[in-house]
């Protein structure tokens, strides 16, 4: 079962799971947000959600951290089916910012919208749900994404969670050509924060992702300057800020 918690300095999640976990979430993702070029005006938060999908496939490959489990066979159970048996299960871990995560987790509404209007092969129509309801990519984002917003509701008050759901809970249109470069600023301006910072300002970040308010239209237009002045694509403009090469999660 996936599961995800805050990390002990408030930079990020630590998403949990073991072997088959990981691999059905990360075949699941790979599958609602489509082919490279299939939904061109949502390539910017595509590759964000693949950015996760790396770590997945990094963590199945062993190249992540690990965490022992308690897997509930204890001494009577094993007796009693008289078999040798690890009391731990391992379970896979990887990291990922909060900023980062609250992008992909509002960017993973349209991506399903996206997907499952794909597979019924019409805007929307009765047929819609029927088709899409038990589709088993669909049930497996939502999984993950019930798993992030529990880790939300355990970690900020409870105001702050009723205000995020509203924020978080229902479809982006705005990731249509979504200027990537202001979530690495918000990424490494989380990072930069004392941990008490970073408790309180998961809320903020998740309003300044969902609404984008002035400062992200300043960063469009200097990105959209840039790229003219420049004579290249607005992707190729890097960020004014550089991630630390080491940090603590």
């Amino acid at each position: 079962m996936i599961f995800v918690k805050n990390t002990p300095n408030n930079t990020g999640v630590a998403i949990y799971g073991d072997y088959m976990d990981f691999e059905n979430l990360y075949e699941a993702l790979h599958t609602v947000v489509g082919t490279e070029g299939e939904f061109t005006e949502f390539e910017a938060a595509r590759i964000r959600v693949l950015g996760v999908c790396y770590d997945i496939r990094h963590a199945l490959m062993g190249n992540r951290e690990i965490e022992f489990v308690d897997n509930g066979m204890d001494d009577e159970k094993k007796r009693r089916m008289s078999v040798l048996a690890s009391d731990k299960n391992v379970y896979l871990k990887i990291y990922v910012l909060w900023p980062e995560m609250l992008f992909v987790t509002m960017a993973l509404n349209d991506f399903i919208r996206l997907y499952g209007r794909k597979r019924a092969k019409k805007s929307y129509d009765f047929m819609l749900d029927k088709q899409n309801i038990w589709d088993e990519s669909i049930a497996m984002v939502r999984v993950f994404q019930a798993a992030i917003m529990k880790c939300i509701k355990d970690t900020v008050s409870n105001h702050s969670f009723r205000r995020m759901m509203n924020l978080m809970n229902k479809d982006y249109t705005w990731l249509e050509g979504y200027t990537w470069q202001y979530l690495d600023i918000l990424n490494c301006r989380f990072i930069d924060m004392e941990p008490e910072k970073r408790l309180k300002s998961i809320s903020t970040m998740a309003k300044k992702i969902a609404e984008c308010g002035e400062e992200y239209m300043r960063v469009k237009a200097d990105v959209i300057a840039a790229a003219r002045q420049y004579n290249t694509y607005e992707d190729n403009i890097r960020p004014p800020v550089d991630y630390p090469e080491d940090f603590e999660w």
